[in-house]
């Protein structure tokens, strides 16, 4: 037999009835039975119930274990009264009567709980994270993420796709976040990054001939940390091919990450086809650029039922340059008290309110006053078939505008009785962010929202550049290295009319794939930093490895990379991604667990030829 087991926790079944075994786990839980000790003996695979009584030679030493003791036991499998079976276990029709036990490690007062649901701050659970991965959730988590990347990695093999691996110490990266930067012993003076990402190698490598590369890579930004962000490290489905344009990327992408959703998803509806929304259209109908489309709810462009009107906030605001008032369509949500849970959202998100239209059966009192005769009168009307009452437009903003202009944005919308609309107004980079939160707080408090879905979408044509409000400067809105729709003629003309190859995958609200075709031409990607006011001489020397590779007949190639950790957490219906991590840093990018970062040594600090600076407190 194994020196400290013959099974795992989770093996034990009736067949194994009057064998003797040995488990090794840990202690979940003690149980005194008045005479009779149960203990869950718990390991990285499932619980086994053990148990002892007075007769057992080592009763006296197993009234000394305590939670979280790693223990060794030997004993006789029991089968369990038919009344005491536990259906929720796979080890529910047996027990382990215990012969010998051996505390394989004792554990002090325990700072916080494995077994049961309690909740206990994060720096708690980062500073203990051994302790915390010992919780059944947390390890799910864990095995969830591992079996997600090696799914990952067999579907790309099966696309003909060979993993390899690019430098972790590299040069300066052109991604645009911070780099964490390393000194160089060897070279005083000088610094190593870590890579925000394998970009420029990958492309390197289709230059080299490498057809389809991919990798689980990791990438190092730091960053200002987010629920869905790390601030320090993170991994990436990455992946490059040549020869290819962006629909050829969609195809091979799509078919990995649907599956893994599928297999993954816990029975959750996976949607097969994923559109293809323009950035300008996502950020009219969505107010972002990562929609979640399991929210029916459109935004739309009303600015012209507000032009001379009578709401005069709206109709002045119109007459400048550049604005706009968009509409939130709010199906049931045709209601005052709604319609005031709404106005508090937006005061929460900085505003005054939230201009608001909703739609009611028209009542006898209405009628009655626009007739000027009585509500007697009309109730008579409405009884003989004389007159029916139809639909009628509500709230402050309704009777500044008149009964024309408010049923024009009922059609415009295709709303109804009992439906509602909330209105938004400015220059759309100024409110757009605003409206597509209250799109989402819209669509959940309606439960519009389909919880139980994964829907996907492509966000295509982006803007490569964008001209500063107040200087009218150009410069890079998003990645420069996209190759521009057009080529070289796209850049003759109107800058700020120039669309890239680039495309970003949303699910869900979240932003799980970013990619582009790249500008693989030098003289295509010079003269778009040219635009941006980046000479040759300095792209030359911030991009030099990869600009002198493409003078010598570099391939069109593109890809994309997806967030590995982003989309466990979605797989694991966690709103947090350190629920997903095994080791994350906490939200002042620290480690609490290992006390990083930390102060460097004076032999370290001279050996690297660097002098801290003290900060002011």
């Amino acid at each position: 037999m194994h020196a400290y087991r013959s099974h795992t926790c989770a093996a034990l079944t009736a067949a194994n009835v009057g064998e003797t075994v040995r488990l090794s786990g840990w202690v979940h839980r003690v149980r005194d039975h008045g005479g009779l000790l149960f203990i869950d003996l718990r390991d990285h695979y499932g619980i086994t119930q053990v148990m002892a009584d007075p007769d057992s030679p080592v009763f006296a030493e197993l009234e000394k274990v305590r939670s979280e003791w790693c223990i060794k036991i030997e004993g006789n499998v029991l089968a369990r009264d038919e009344s005491l079976i536990n259906k929720a276990i796979p080890t529910g029709e047996v027990e382990v009567f215990i012969r010998d036990i051996e505390v394989l490690g004792q554990s002090e007062e325990l700072p916080l709980m494995v077994f049961g649901d309690q909740e206990y701050p994060e720096e708690t659970r980062l500073k203990y994270r051994y302790l915390d991965l010992r919780r059944e959730a947390m390890q799910t988590n864990m095995k969830l993420r591992s079996d997600v990347v090696t799914s990952m990695r067999k579907r790309m093999w099966e696309k003909d796709f060979r993993e390899y691996q690019t430098p972790i110490i590299t040069a300066s990266s052109p991604e645009g976040a911070r780099d964490f930067l390393v000194p160089s012993r060897q070279h005083p003076g000088k610094f190593y990054a870590l890579p925000q990402a394998p970009q420029q190698f990958k492309q390197l490598m289709m230059v080299a001939g490498f057809d389809k590369y991919f990798q689980i890579a990791p990438c190092f930004r730091d960053e200002d940390p987010r629920a869905d962000r790390s601030p320090t490290d993170f991994y990436q489905l990455d992946l490059e091919m040549s020869f290819v344009e962006q629909q050829d990327v969609f195809d091979t992408i799509q078919p990995v990450l649907q599956g893994v959703f599928e297999e993954f998803g816990g029975g959750r509806k996976v949607d097969d086809v994923w559109p293809q929304i323009s950035y300008k259209d996502a950020a009219l109908w969505y107010g972002t650029d990562k929609p979640d489309l399991r929210n029916p709810i459109k935004m739309q462009v009303v600015s012209d039922h507000f032009r001379g009107s009578g709401f005069a906030i709206f109709a002045s605001l119109l007459e400048n340059e550049g604005t706009e008032i968009r509409a939130i369509p709010a199906p049931k949500g045709g209601s005052r008290k709604f319609c005031d849970r709404m106005n508090k959202f937006a005061q929460g998100e900085g505003l005054p309110g939230m201009g608001y239209i909703f739609w009611r059966k028209q009542s006898a009192d209405s009628i009655a006053q626009e007739r000027g005769i009585t509500v007697k009168e009309v109730n008579a009307m409405v009884k003989s078939g004389e007159i029916t009452l139809g639909n009628e437009a509500a709230g402050p903003l309704a009777k500044n505008i008149g009964p024309e202009r408010t049923e024009a944005i009922r059609q415009q919308l295709g709303l109804d009785v009992g439906d509602a609309a909330f209105f938004l107004g400015g220059k759309p980079k100024a409110f757009e962010a605003v409206a597509g939160r209250a799109r989402t707080a819209i669509g959940d408090e309606l439960g519009l929202t389909d919880l139980n879905r994964f829907a996907f979408a492509w966000i295509v044509d982006f803007p490569i550049y964008e001209a500063d409000e107040e200087t009218g400067k150009i410069d890079f809105e998003h990645n420069p290295f996209s190759m521009p729709q057009g080529g070289m003629d796209a850049l003759l003309g109107d800058p700020l009319k120039v669309l890239g190859y680039q495309y970003d995958l949303a699910c869900n609200g979240y932003e799980l794939v970013s990619g582009a075709i790249r500008n693989h031409r030098p003289e295509i990607m010079f003269k778009a930093f040219e635009i941006a006011g980046y000479g040759k001489d300095e792209v030359e020397k911030r991009f030099g490895g990869m600009v002198n590779a493409f003078q010598y007949g570099a391939p069109p190639h593109g890809g994309c990379a997806a967030g590995v950790d982003r989309i466990v957490m979605l797989l694991a219906d966690e709103a947090n991604i350190r629920e997903v991590v095994m080791f994350p840093m906490n939200q002042r990018a620290e480690d609490l667990m290992m006390n990083a970062p930390s102060d460097p040594t004076s032999d370290q600090l001279m050996e690297l030829g660097l002098r801290v600076i003290p900060q002011d407190q």
